[in-house]
């Protein structure tokens, strides 16, 4: 969760990553970020002791990425959007051995959460710690659980949980989950080592698409990282199309 960003701010402070990591964060707002928006970003981070700043840049942007470098950023990661459009029109089923997370799964999905997700960005900055990461993530799942998600799917390999994906819907413009939304999200995707090259993740993510589609949304968003080309591939074959590309910066404030 984050403050209520101003349009008219360089810049916003993260609340949930501040507290969760014990360091002052934030994101810089979008700009074509010129060396004036980099004045007043620094000015802003400095002012409040900002300790690390994200920032997002397209990665055909090749005037914001020298300013990010020349300004102490360092790149972290590659996101690239997938996004499925026509939903309908593909005809995904459900998987009978695919099933609604349910409480008595926490346990296994937050020792699945912090053994996945090694590509993020998180685990790419050495200034966070290997343990805060696994932390942040099974953090992650288990409010997704909680609620975060409109619905997160298991699967079970030799009746343990083996896999997970979880499903967002749209907004609304008072920020509630919009049932009948046009866009669906898919969030976390992971699947136990001990259970890859069975077609899980697949699985899971037609599971997933098939739930979408009974919400009636008619396209659905995945990210994931450049370095995942497992990843990719799985989305391709189901039929999404690259999006969008973009380059994940974090500016750590020099001791």
């Amino acid at each position: 969760m984050t403050t209520q960003p101003d349009p008219h701010e360089p810049c916003e402070r993260l609340d949930w990553d501040s507290d969760f990591f014990g360091r002052e964060i934030a994101r810089a707002s979008p700009h074509g970020w010129s060396a004036a928006d980099w004045t007043r970003a620094l000015a802003w981070c400095d002012a409040r002791r900002i300790e690390c700043l994200y920032l997002l840049v397209p990665s055909d942007d090749s005037a914001a990425r020298r300013f990010a470098e020349d300004h102490g950023a360092r790149l972290v990661d590659m996101r690239v959007t997938f996004e499925l459009r026509a939903l309908a029109e593909h005809g995904f089923g459900s998987a009978p051995s695919v099933r609604i997370a349910e409480p008595r799964d926490l346990d296994e999905l937050r020792r699945l959460a912090a053994e996945s997700h090694r590509d993020s960005r998180f685990f790419a900055d050495p200034e966070f710690s290997r343990a805060a990461c696994e932390r942040l993530y099974a953090t992650w799942i288990e409010n997704s659980v909680a609620g975060w998600a409109q619905r997160v799917f298991t699967a079970d390999v030799d009746g343990r949980v083996a896999g997970y994906v979880t499903c967002h819907l749209a907004k609304d413009a008072e920020g509630r989950a919009n049932e009948s939304g046009a866009l669906g999200t898919i969030g976390l995707v992971a699947v136990a080592a001990r259970a890859r090259g069975m077609g899980l993740g697949t699985r899971l993510v037609e599971h997933a698409l098939a739930w979408f589609e009974q919400q009636r949304c008619d396209r659905v968003r995945v990210v994931t990282q450049g370095a995942n080309v497992a990843a990719q591939r799985l989305y391709q074959s189901l039929g999404f199309r690259t999006a969008a590309v973009e380059l994940w910066y974090h500016r750590w404030r020099a001791p």
